[in-house]
Formats: C-alpha cells, sequence, structure tokens
C-alpha cells in the first residue's frame, strides 16, 4: 500500500488528485513540510476503526472473570546506574 505525500496548498489546489490517490493508500497531507493530516478512503477508515478495542469494553464483558491470562513476571532487571 503506497502512501502519498502531498503539501495542503497541493492538496486544496487538487483535492481529485488527494481522492484518488487515497484509493490507493494513505494520503499524507503535510503543512510547513511535517505530516499534519492523512486521508484515507472509507473501506481504510472502517477497516481501522472496526479493528481498535477497547479495555473499557473487554472489561464490560459479562465473561470477563472466566478469561484465563497467562501472566509471566519478567526476569529481566534494569542495569545498575553508576551514579560517581
Amino acid at each position: 500500500m503506497p502512501i502519498t505525500t502531498i503539501s495542503s496548498r497541493e492538496f486544496n489546489q487538487d483535492l481529485g488528485r488527494a481522492k484518488n490517490a487515497a484509493l490507493q493508500g494513505p494520503v499524507m497531507i503535510t503543512d510547513r513540510g511535517k505530516p499534519a493530516h492523512v486521508l484515507l478512503s472509507i473501506e481504510d477508515y472502517r477497516r481501522l476503526s472496526a479493528t481498535q478495542i477497547r479495555i473499557a469494553d473487554l472489561l464490560a464483558m459479562p465473561n470477563a472473570d472466566e478469561i484465563e491470562l497467562d501472566i509471566t513476571k519478567s526476569r529481566d532487571l534494569p542495569s545498575p546506574v553508576d551514579l560517581s
């Protein structure tokens, strides 16, 4: 999926080009050279927004207490810091 980058000026002058590019992949719109916005097709937006699961929704599930979690304590300890 190609990412197209256009300036906000180009976006304002040729909206049709940006919309066509969004059908191929995300369009990053820059403002003074820095990424400011992303234009997506409705299909990409729906796909991205449908896959997000909020932890509050999971905790509110009626059978949340039946879900088994295998959480192991990490044995990795941070390195000591030399403060001398």
